[in-house]
């Protein structure tokens, strides 16, 4: 028991995990089945807390995509032997955890590079949970290592924009301005029927910001299918999201890992600490934080994109509103718990907040106390009574504990992001600047001979047409990356090896190949795909990400990060 004598400043508390979980979360009304080829909305974008913590994951707004299995009432679609079969109460047919697309803005407990603002990553997970697949060669944080050439599952498609393993990064500190973002299904292959069927469906990311819009990559068809050969179960053929309609079913804020720091006083009650968490507000106490929610049918892209590829049709790449549907949304009252114990007090009439959907349909937080400026905070200190924890304030946390002298933990720069795809150092006649002299801000290129250098392993793999170059990010890290031919990146060597049971055929893959160089030369990265937003401005992405073609590599090619390192100061 400590003493009502101590002094706070003296007393080191352990940081412990668990400090908080839950969904702040929204519905919506049905969608109609036909409406399954797409989802997107606009997000707003702010540092939810203002310092780099480790042990840190809460995803900001966004939601999760699973191929609509609704027929399938009884089968299990997880074979045994993956990951997610373990889960039980997924039984009996494990829909919810066969086969995702999730992902957003947000910060994850495996990002290497933190800065403060979250980042945007793509993320699925092909194989009931075995391996998820989070950019163009790695997974979603969970290695330092690429993935295998037969995991990989990403293929990127922009010629305007890296998209590094750990995330894309923002520009400056954004405060609740909005990005969008859009998964639509494209036809950039015909369905295959051989001995391995698989439908058609690219699922494809549309981001929309101040200075970027437009697709940025794709998820390859086979990504989803080949699990029904890989364990020889039949029955998934057709079932994954190459096939099936996707549905989603809202969205949610995701509390995954927070720290904590607990303490008692001198009677021994239990208080508890969690970092502060900030949320942009404006004058009337609202923090609006989704809009624009919208469904899309087929008639929005796919048939016009299908179009363009097989009979010259233009197709502007501009989702058409005549396939969008855009659906009621309401409010979900949120179940928090600390270490398995449940929270009350944060949400309802005795609470901080409430979670609203405000006119124009869209949704956020209507905060009752904890404005500061133009941010609102989450309720940070907690007291343990009555077999529960009851949010407070600061101002009724003992001195004695010292939770308020606590701090958490800062993250330190991670490990290397690394690949095998090519031998990177250059030769002495293409070295790079020291990094020391390296822009914050702006890409940092290589001398001119290294445009005509290959540094790739010989008559093993497809070969870059230009690199290394380098560019410095916003969260202190430095990237590497080549410029291959679209079709020659790693995410297709799986499927353009001579002998390799999943080969493409050589037609297959020079209309593709076509079909990218059009999109390349029309689709620019200047003007809307996703309709604009009702409300609010739109975010800049960090401006470093943002390529230009070398001269003669204009279009059909795509830059791709084979290397994401810290900076060297």
């Amino acid at each position: 028991m400590l003493s009502p004598a101590f002094k706070p400043k003296s007393l080191y508390l352990i940081q412990k995990e668990n400090g908080l979980h839950g969904y702040i979360s929204f519905d919506h009304e049905p969608i109609p089945k036909e409406y399954g080829a797409g989802i997107g909305f606009y997000v707003a974008v702010w540092p939810l807390i203002d310092e780099p913590l480790a042990g840190f994951q809460i995803g900001l707004p966004s939601t999760w995509i699973i191929p609509d299995n609704s027929d399938n009432k009884d089968k299990p679609l997880c074979p045994e032997g993956t990951l997610a079969r373990k889960w039980k109460e997924r039984g009996p047919t494990w829909s919810s955890v066969f086969q995702t697309i999730e992902g957003g803005v947000g910060y994850w407990a495996g990002n290497h590079f933190r800065y403060g603002p979250p980042k945007f990553s793509m993320n699925g997970t092909p194989q009931c949970y075995d391996y998820e697949v989070g950019s163009p060669g790695w997974s979603f944080f969970y290695s330092d290592e690429a993935l295998p050439d037969d995991r990989l599952g990403i293929a990127q498609l922009s010629n305007r924009l890296l998209i590094p393993p750990d995330g894309i990064t923002f520009e400056g500190y954004p405060n609740g301005e909005f990005l969008g973002y859009t998964w639509m299904t494209l036809p950039f292959t015909d369905p295959e029927k051989g001995d391995l069927p698989t439908g058609d469906q690219s699922w494809t990311c549309f981001l929309s910001a101040a200075n970027f819009k437009g697709p940025i990559a794709f998820f390859i068809p086979e990504t989803w299918s080949k699990i029904a050969r890989l364990f020889n179960y039949p029955f998934l053929y057709g079932r994954g999201l190459d096939s099936r309609p996707g549905i989603a079913g809202g969205g949610a804020i995701e509390i995954n890992t927070v720290p904590r720091f607990e303490a008692k006083d001198s009677a021994g009650r239990i208080y508890a600490k969690l970092p502060k968490l900030q949320f942009p507000g404006d004058e009337g106490g609202r923090s609006i934080l989704v809009q624009e929610v919208t469904y899309y049918s087929k008639i929005a892209l796919y048939d016009s994109f299908k179009a363009w590829r097989d009979r010259g049709t233009f197709c502007s790449g501009q989702f058409d509103n005549k396939g969008a549907i855009k659906p009621k949304l309401t409010p979900r009252l949120t179940r928090y718990d600390m270490a398995g114990i449940e929270i009350v007090g944060i949400e309802g009439e005795e609470g901080f907040f409430n979670t609203e959907v405000f006119p124009g349909n869209m949704w956020g937080l209507q905060w009752k106390s904890g404005v500061e400026g133009m941010m609102a905070v989450f309720p940070q200190y907690y007291r343990y009574e009555s077999n529960k924890y009851v949010a407070i304030r600061e101002s009724e946390v003992p001195a004695e504990t010292g939770l308020n002298e606590q701090r958490f933990r800062l993250a330190e720069p991670g490990r290397p992001y690394t690949s095998n795809w090519v031998k990177i150092n250059p030769s002495v006649n293409a070295q790079p600047r020291p990094e020391d002299h390296l822009s914050k801000s702006k890409p940092v290129k290589e001398p001119a001979e290294c445009l005509v250098v290959d540094y790739s392993y010989p008559d093993v793999q497809p070969r870059p047409k230009a690199g290394p170059f380098k560019v410095r990010l916003a969260d202190g890290s430095l990237v590497t990356y080549y410029w291959y031919r679209f079709i020659d990146q790693p995410a297709f060597w799986q499927y353009t090896r001579r002998g390799d049971p999943n080969a493409w055929s050589a037609e297959k893959k020079a209309k593709l190949q076509a079909l990218v160089e059009k999109m390349h030369t029309a689709w620019t990265i200047d003007r809307d795909y996703m309709a604009p937003p009702a409300f609010g401005r739109l975010v800049k992405l960090d401006p470093a990400l943002l390529v230009t073609p070398p001269p003669g590599l204009e279009v059909g090619y795509v830059p791709i990060v084979v290397l994401q390192e810290a900076a060297q100061k």
